[in-house]
């Protein structure tokens, strides 16, 4: 059996030459049964303390965690939770929660904020900027200073060093 060029191949066709048959399902075919299997479940469960009981927030965690909700979650739409609908309209459990109950929120939304992450959770060793006082998620274990002081530390830092340098030669 022969094809004609620029034909579509058929089952048929496939089949002889060993190869699985063409599916013919579009982008938007292959998107939608992507979403049926829901992503949701891909991610792992949310960890728990020692006694079972979830995570908790304190007012200000929470207040700060809505935020980003607000801002950054693709499932949060006018304080409705899309992960939750099923036809009727369902208010986003996290934004009324202390605790971390959400997955989503947990693995997709929370880690944007590293310093966040690692106050509710303590699983990250936290330090106090030496000029802010802000708390910090440190990269090394020698980091004084939060991300936005440090880069303005080590410029003066430099200026002086420059500076010094420039005074101590001879001329």
């Amino acid at each position: 059996m022969s094809r004609s060029p620029g034909s579509v191949p058929t089952p048929e066709h496939a089949a002889e030459m060993g190869q699985e048959a063409f599916s013919g399902r579009t982008a938007k075919e292959k998107w939608r049964e992507h979403m049926r299997e829901n992503p949701y479940k891909r991610l792992p469960p949310i960890e728990r303390k020692q006694d079972g009981s979830l995570y908790r927030m304190t007012p200000a965690q929470r207040k700060q965690a809505n935020a980003l909700i607000r801002r950054e979650c693709c499932c949060y739409e006018d304080e409705n939770c899309m992960l939750l609908d099923d036809g009727d309209t369902h208010t986003c459990p996290q934004t009324v929660s202390f605790s971390v109950c959400c997955k989503w929120f947990r693995w997709s939304v929370l880690p944007q904020i590293g310093t966040l992450e690692a106050e509710i959770f303590r699983d990250k060793e936290l330090k106090r900027c030496a000029v802010c006082g802000r708390v910090f998620v440190p990269k090394s274990n020698r980091a004084k200073y939060c991300p936005d002081c440090a880069a303005r530390v080590h410029r003066r830092q430099k200026t002086e060093s420059e500076r010094k340098r420039r005074s101590c030669v001879d001329s």
